[in-house]
């Protein structure tokens, strides 16, 4: 089946509520207008049944069917924008209960009376258009759906069914788990041949490039990452960069200096280093039993936080030629490692040649489609290679398959799927094409019910000719059938994907917001909106069409990818559906005939146009800015009243003034500023009054105006940032009225002038509550206040509590509470904390746990270790200044168990992941006993600038990997130390070098 019905039939079900509300106004509709809605209601509830029906079969629509269903959906567009307008321009109470209401009555329809006449008169024509598209199905003889024809010998329809049960299912008994990294299925020896490639050539050899070709889902880029992964470490300068059909070259360059260090930052650096190393061995010489270290200097990926923002700000200015010079100054003299991915042409492999300085040693590492491409690549010298990846063999596909299955199933469905023996034979079918094998794994995985026979139907079904060799139009039939097997809702929820550019990493909670806010998923089944949405978000992981890329401390995951060719036909499907218009970007999209309902502005490639010249911009619901390029937004061409989500996150463009015109988009329900160059929220944000998710971090915003508390449906407030630590000041003034649909009020500060504190115990529905600085007087009104209000909202079921305390004692203060906070599932208490709240080992529920690293000693192992939930812990230093104490805190801590901290065995029966992010870990060890310490873990992460050391890891018989993430100024000590762990398996019996855990560095 070609024609896509998902979009089109969670359209309509929004639609359909909205006519009902609307034919349950009294007093807002004109004479005979209230039959005219009747009318296109039930012929619309028909059309959705149709919808339904053509969705449950698996039978191809002809031309006459396809364009019926464009003339249904494109009158539901307008119908649904027609509602919408109608909302705001109008009032929304009724007037039945107003005295005098005869004299109110006649107001307002004088009032009202030109937005009425012209909404009727939109109406009525919207009637005669759904008459006619009805006349016209019979008279062209557009046919019912064949029911024999069904997805599977239950019927479709029942699979569907099945899919929405097993994705509630699925939340409710998810596992929490962590991300691992792992090297490609099946291609072991192409990976061994192309690492003696980048390691058999020495520091004095030419600069080397390898080109990597082959079939689209092969698995180029794949391999190539896994390879650029593994050998980062070894290059004084890495980047990874994705081009693709239609590639922005600034961007490009951009994206690569992001990742590169400056020369300058790096200068000061080593000078810096150089006088601590002085000092530090002045300090061991003069018999000193600390460790001398700056506190303030955090970690930070590229140098320190104000040099690197100040050459971002630079970047972004820069015209091609500076960019170009820059780059080539940051790597000159310098061993580079570089991926490119997905080139198509020669002309992008020359320009981007050219922009390189032809360093000994380095590598270049690119992939593509097209073999002449890659010799192009690779014809240089003869230290340049080009490898073809070939299909994997039926024993890796078997493998791959087998694998992709059992990470698909859920728990509940595992014992009834091994009951069912699943078609040995479909992994053949796929050709050895490692895309198509794990799409169908998924596909098998989510569909425990299908017996034998639905199996060997649907193989004949997509291979009638059963021709191994598998070919584009084979894996297009592939995810054709498996996208067609999606539920409605899913279908929607995926091509919601064609707004993100090709090769981005996005955050799964700016996804499940947006699906919320475009209506898309709503309760069900006695679960909220946000918990329905990650069951379809887990679903979408199920059946391989997102990839999980990084998880989150809870356990869940945190963002993901989707493949390129996945990417490309859900942009196809959605752009057949008139769903999401994309303009630039990677793929050469034909504009749109209709109207925009959703756009997405992505880079433009070459040259910077007008990408919207010519488009009808009237019926625009969702905007979506990708880039960092200053481009013009056409505000004036769109409809104030329908616009619904406005994602600007990253847009340089953005200033204070174009808030004046985001501020007249009444039905506005999504605003994401994040990481624009806005400073100042206006007052006139109170007009939103449907605004439920408010995004603005990292941007320079410090205080939130007044009028912040009029947003009576906001659900979502984000502000602050991490690194640099900034935080948002809440109003200077109380709520008249408690904002009772906030659920997350997150990065905020709160000092002596914040008296809208005395607030906060209004908001019984708070989830989430982060206060990024605390800056207030102990025993204070302030901080008597504060207290009280965490304590009455803890009790009123606030799940996660985070709390930076730089030096007032607040967090210690907690430990008085009457009643430990039972519904807490995170918890994060940081700053310069003298002890953690007993309390804390009463949270059952507990998932994530994060304390100050003043409190790293073993009593505080021992108080945690019964938390039978707990997934993370974290022991973290987030001061901002230079502060003795801490230093001496420390050691106090390592006195206390013979100068080191030493973790107790017993405990700990659920905990994966260990972190400690500080300037300073001090010496850690394992308890070495025969009853177990921390049998569960996989994970341990470590960020610093000094350590002193970690033993023991190889008794912790579920640990996998250790990565440590050296700062720019970590001493010689620090580095021999890291240098010996990483070596310690040469140096180890047989038996434990076997269980040693794999060391990655950063």
């Amino acid at each position: 089946m070609e024609f896509v019905v998902g979009a089109s039939e969670a359209t309509m079900q929004s639609l359909l509520g909205k006519l009902g509300g609307l034919l349950a106004q009294e007093y807002t509709l004109i004479r005979g207008v209230r039959g005219d809605i009747q009318y296109i209601t039930d012929e619309l509830a028909s059309m959705h049944a149709f919808l339904g029906d053509l969705g449950s079969t698996q039978e191809d629509h002809d031309r006459r069917r396809k364009n019926w269903m464009k003339q249904i959906r494109d009158m539901a567009y307008d119908m649904e924008d027609c509602i919408d307008d109608f909302a705001h321009r109008l009032p929304h109470d009724s007037l039945s209960d107003a005295r005098c209401s005869f004299i109110v009555t006649l107001f307002y329809d004088l009032w009202t009376f030109w937005p009425r006449r012209e909404i009727a008169s939109k109406i009525a024509e919207l009637k005669v258009r759904a008459q006619q598209i009805s006349e016209r199905r019979s008279r062209y003889g557009v046919d019912n759906p064949d029911p024999t024809r069904s997805g599977s010998s239950s019927g479709a329809g029942a699979t569907h069914a099945h899919a929405v049960t097993y994705g509630i299912a699925e939340h409710l008994m998810a596992s929490r788990q962590l991300i691992r990294t792992q090297n490609p299925v099946g291609v072991e020896e192409d990976m061994k041949k192309l690492q003696q490639w980048l390691t058999k050539h020495d520091k004095d050899s030419h600069r080397a490039v390898l080109s990597i070709v082959g079939f689209g889902g092969v698995g180029k880029t794949t391999i190539a990452t896994a390879l650029y992964r593994n050998f980062r470490n070894e290059f004084e300068c890495r980047a990874s960069v994705t081009v693709s059909q239609n590639y922005d070259e600034d961007e490009v360059l951009r994206d690569i200096l992001g990742q590169i260090k400056p020369r300058d930052s790096e200068r000061e650096q080593q000078d810096h280093d150089t006088g601590k190393l002085e000092k530090n061995l002045a300090a061991a010489m003069k018999g000193l039993v600390k460790r001398v270290v700056p506190l303030s200097c955090g970690h930070k990926k590229h140098g320190n936080g104000g040099s690197t923002q100040w050459t971002q700000n630079k970047i972004d200015t820069m015209t091609r030629d500076q960019l170009i010079g820059e780059l080539k100054w940051r790597l000159n003299g310098k061993r580079y490692l570089l991926l490119i991915d997905d080139v198509w042409s020669v002309e992008t492999w020359e320009n981007i040649r050219n922009w390189l300085p032809y360093t000994k040693g380095s590598k270049i590492i690119v992939t593509t489609r097209f073999q002449a491409v890659g010799a192009a690549c690779s014809e240089r010298d003869g230290t340049d290679s080009l490898h073809t990846i070939k299909v994997l063999s039926e024993a890796n596909s078997k493998s791959l398959f087998n694998l992709g299955v059992s990470e698909s199933r859920s728990s509940k469905y595992t014992i009834d799927m091994e009951k069912e023996e699943v078609h040995e034979e479909i992994w053949k079918y796929c050709g050895g094409l490692p895309l198509a094998i794990v799409t169908m794994a998924g596909h098998v995985a989510c569909n425990p019910t299908k017996n034998n026979d639905d199996w060997n139907k649907m193989c004949r079904t997509l291979f009638p000719e059963q021709v191994v060799p598998l070919t584009l139009d084979g894996v297009t039939r592939i995810l054709d059938y498996c996208y067609n097997d999606l539920p409605p809702d899913l279908k929607t929820c995926s091509l919601y994907l064609s707004i993100f550019p090709k090769g981005l990493t996005i955050s799964k909670k700016r996804l499940t917001r947006r699906w919320i806010s475009e209506c898309f998923v709503t309760e069900k089944q006695g679960l909220s909106a946000e918990e329905v949405a990650e069951t379809y978000f887990n679903q979408l992981i199920s059946r391989k069409i997102i990839r999980p890329e990084d998880h989150s401390s809870n356990g869940k995951v945190k963002s993901f990818k989707v493949h390129d060719m996945i990417l490309e036909y859900i942009v196809s499907k959605s752009s057949e559906e008139n769903f999401i218009t994309v303009v630039g970007g990677h793929w050469l999209m034909p504009a749109p005939s209709n109207k925009v309902r959703r756009l997405s502005m992505q880079s433009s490639g070459p040259k910077h146009v007008n990408l919207t010249k010519g488009m009808n911009l009237s019926q625009v619901r969702s905007l979506t800015v990708f880039g960092s390029q200053n481009r013009r937004l056409p505000f004036h061409s769109f409809n104030n009243g329908i616009i619904q989500v406005l994602d600007l996150e990253g847009w340089k463009g953005m200033t204070d003034k174009h808030l004046n015109d985001i501020c007249k988009m009444l039905v506005l329900k999504y605003l994401s500023l994040r990481r624009t160059e806005v400073h100042e929220i206006p007052s006139k944000i109170e007009k939103l009054q449907y605004l439920e998710t408010l995004d603005i971090r990292e941007t320079d915003v410090e205080v939130l105006p007044k009028a912040f508390g009029q947003l009576k449906r906001l659900c979502s407030m984000l502000g602050g940032s991490k690194t640099p630590k900034k935080a948002l000041k809440l109003p200077h003034e109380k709520n008249k009225e408690p904002m009772k649909a906030l659920r997350i009020l997150s990065g905020i500060e709160i000092n002596e002038d914040s008296t809208a504190v005395a607030s906060l115990h209004q908001l019984t529905g708070l989830r989430k509550l982060a206060i990024y600085k605390l800056n207030i007087q102990e025993g204070g009104q302030t901080f008597k206040q504060l207290r009280s209000s965490i304590e009455y909202l803890c009790s009123c079921g606030l799940q996660t509590l985070a709390i930076n305390d730089e030096g007032c004692d607040f967090i210690d203060s907690l430990d008085t509470m009457s009643a430990p906070p039972r519904y807490l599932v995170g918890l994060e208490l940081s700053g310069k904390m003298e002890r953690p709240p007993k309390w804390i080992e009463d949270l059952n529920n507990l998932y994530k746990l994060t304390l100050s690293v003043t409190v790293l000693r073993t009593e505080t192992f021992k108080l945690i270790q019964n938390l039978p939930k707990l997934f993370t812990l974290t022991f973290t230093l987030s001061v901002q200044k230079d502060d003795r104490d801490i230093v001496d805190i420390l050691e106090e801590n390592k006195l206390l168990t013979d100068r080191e901290i030493v973790v107790p065995p017993g405990g700990f029966k659920s905990l994966k992941l260990l972190r400690f992010f500080a300037t300073l870990v001090p010496r850690l060890s394992f308890a070495v006993t025969k009853e177990e310490v921390m049998p569960a873990l996989e994970r341990i992460d470590m960020r610093f600038q000094a350590f002193e050391g970690i033993y023991g890891i190889e008794t912790l018989k579920s640990l996998q990997e250790v990565h440590l993430s050296v700062g720019n100024q970590a001493d010689e000590i620090t580095k021999f130390l890291v240098d010996e762990l990483k070596d310690s398996p040469n140096h180890l019996a047989k038996e434990y070098a076997e269980k040693w855990p794999q060391i990655i560095t950063d």
